[in-house]
């Protein structure tokens, strides 16, 4: 047995330890709650089209404080300039707690960011605005708080070292007053295609504060592609997000640059998705979930991955007109519908967060009702607040189109584009239908086709994928249609009106669907005949922005799915033959010779001489017969 004096000399020394633990404990928490002293740090790397991350130690806060709210009641902005004098962004920045919490998921610090992604070398200085006040980040009064407003300095960017599908190595991507969106690093215009599904992609087991709020739409794990990731790529917590880096991963290795996501379904259909600390918190964000989304979306910016960032779903935008005027405001709704400060601060969040992202765009709503004026209110303060000026898009229900769309044409609006939902075999009249609408209203629309109808099918899975017979049908005694269809008349029936490209939508009765997919690979092929799609119009060089849809030209005044026609008169034509054969094109009106050659959409590869190999302008000519396969599809170049 141990002794007395022994025992208490033991007793005082633990309790001496423990003593000093807790003061220095009580210290650490007093440090950890300190204001920070107004130091600021640039990291990153610096250099040109690169994330840079300015970080301010500022005031102390937690994430679910109300007074003051570190979201709504400071306005914390950094303009950036160029020693050149242009150009000049106007950064809002945001809380970031501890400044790791992706990994410690820390709710308070006195960590404040702001991102710039700069596109020139050269030297950049920084100047901040701090203020202090009720709402003073959305709209309301705020006087400055000393003594970080005012703070500036200035840093150095190099050139851009990057290449390849990295997006860094072409620069943002910008609406340019065209039909087609443009890098304006490389000057490279851009066609998509990629995923429109899981709307419920963030809905993530490995993000903190996500939880399923319903039985049947459990959070995704991606385990399927936890394969594809590769050492050095991030993870987070100890190898968390493995999966999710890995099915951005296999998209970027099947040639596709685009995917999307709803970045707030709260009373929708997955029910599964918010920023905020907590489902019915609007005015208060989880710092350390939105860090690892922030994680996911660089690594697709080094991938080549276009962000297509839908805003809300339709159950929760909250219309109140027309057919719905009797409805009560739906709860989970931001500010009802209007643009109020629940709307702004989340719109302002998403641009502080994520905006340095070089390809994105910010799409107001799926399935969009929300009145013409909530949606040019919207959409204007997206513009205003984003100082990058990244595209702005709305998706609607088919026949709802001409009823929203209408009212945002020409300069009624800031809108820069359209995300289309219609039938798989009607995509090339409904884009061409935007396309020329936009056109003859004096803004052109970046015209995209993002949904495939029949909703409950979408785009099948490949034929043999978990037993699918490869025949997508409502039932069984529907003709159905296949990948095929889809390839043919969504895919290059967009690209053929002078779309922007295509994403795909996969359904809620089919292996793999829209809510609960796991594994990308169930449209491996699909995504091998976008690839090839893509291929075509940059390997042989083709000016698709410059060339405008001509039907006609190939004697389809109807624009129906018999041929389709892209050109650039009396310099070069592409014809799309979706059932084979060959066609006339009339070159009436031009001169000269012109070569004709034929491109396989589903093996891709080489062009490929026909039956002819030239032909002269001055009127209709006969394009000849394919080199192989004469019912298949096939695509006809015909350049001077």
């Amino acid at each position: 047995m141990m002794g007395g004096r022994h025992f208490a000399l033991v007793f005082g020394l633990v309790t001496a330890v423990v003593f000093a633990w807790h003061v220095q404990a009580r210290s650490a928490r007093a440090e950890d709650h300190r204001d920070g002293d107004g130091k600021v740090t640039i990291s990153g790397e610096l250099k040109r089209w690169h994330k840079v991350t300015l970080t301010l130690a500022g005031p102390f806060a937690h994430e679910r404080d109300n007074a003051p709210n570190p979201f709504t009641d400071y306005n914390f902005t950094v303009e950036f300039r160029h020693e050149s004098g242009e150009p000049v962004y106007r950064v809002p920045g945001y809380f970031a707690a501890d400044g790791q919490a992706a990994e410690t998921s820390a709710e308070a610090g006195n960590c404040w960011r702001a991102h710039l992604a700069p596109d020139k070398p050269g030297v950049w200085s920084y100047r901040i605005s701090f203020l202090k006040g009720k709402h003073a980040a959305i709209g309301g009064q705020g006087t400055p708080l000393a003594p970080y407003h005012g703070i500036s300095g200035q840093f150095t960017i190099a050139e851009t070292d990057k290449t390849g599908r990295d997006f860094r190595a072409k620069g943002r991507l910008a609406y340019v007053g065209k039909h087609h969106l443009q890098f304006l690093g490389s000057q490279e215009f851009f066609l998509k295609a990629g995923a429109d599904a899981p709307e419920t992609f963030l809905a993530y087991e490995d993000f903190d504060g996500t939880i399923a709020m319903k039985k049947g739409v459990p959070l995704h794990t991606w385990s399927a592609h936890v394969h594809d990731w590769r050492p050095g790529d991030p993870s987070w917590k100890g190898g968390k997000g493995k999966g999710m880096i890995g099915a951005l991963n296999y998209l970027a290795s099947k040639g596709v640059n685009a995917f999307s996501f709803i970045t707030y379904n709260a009373g929708g259909d997955g029910d599964n998705v918010w920023p905020f600390v907590e489902r019915n918190d609007k005015l208060h964000y989880d710092c350390s979930k939105l860090d690892q989304w922030g994680i996911v979306f660089d690594h697709a910016t080094s991938l080549g991955l276009y962000l297509h960032f839908k805003l809300q779903e339709q159950e929760m935008d909250d219309n109140r007109v027309g057919d719905k005027a009797d409805k009560k405001v739906v709860p989970e709704s931001l500010d009802g519908g209007a643009l109020g400060p629940e709307r702004k601060l989340y719109c302002r969040e998403l641009i502080a967060r994520f905006a340095h992202n070089l390809a994105l765009n910010w799409n107001i709503g799926e399935e969009n009702t929300q009145s013409p004026e909530e949606q040019r209110a919207m959409i204007r303060y997206l513009w205003e607040m984003d100082p990058y000026k990244h595209p702005i898009v709305i998706h609607t229900f088919p026949n709802w189109q001409d009823r929203v769309y209408s009212e945002l044409l020409g300069d009624k609006s800031l809108l820069t584009g359209a995300s289309l939902q219609n039938g798989w075999r009607e995509v090339h009249q409904r884009t061409l239908r935007w396309v020329q609408a936009s056109a003859k209203a004096g803004r052109p629309w970046v015209v995209a086709n993002d949904e495939q109808g029949p909703a409950d099918l979408g785009v099948p899975p490949d034929p043999g994928y978990e037993g699918f017979d490869g025949v997508a049908r409502s039932k069984p005694e529907d003709p159905g249609y296949t990948l095929h269809d889809i390839r043919k008349y969504t895919l290059w029936g967009n690209l053929m009106a002078g779309g922007a490209g295509v994403e795909y939508y996969f359904g809620y009765k089919l292996p793999q669907n829209d809510l609960k997919c796991e594994d990308y690979r169930s449209r491996d092929r699909s995504w091998d005949y976008c690839r090839i799609a893509l291929e075509f119009f940059s390997k042989f060089h083709v000016p698709f922005w410059k060339m405008a849809n001509a039907d006609e030209l190939v004697g389809n005044a109807k624009n129906d799915n018999s041929r389709y026609c892209l050109a650039l008169p009396g310099e070069v034509y592409v014809v799309y033959l979706p059932t084979g054969g060959t066609c006339e094109l009339d070159l009436s009106g031009t001169s000269g010779m012109f070569s004709v050659r034929w491109y396989d959409p589903r093996r891709g590869g080489e062009l490929l001489a026909g039956s002819v190999k030239e032909v002269s302008g001055g009127g209709k000519v006969d394009l000849g017969r394919p080199p192989a396969d004469e019912n298949e599809d096939w695509v006809i170049l015909v350049r001077r």
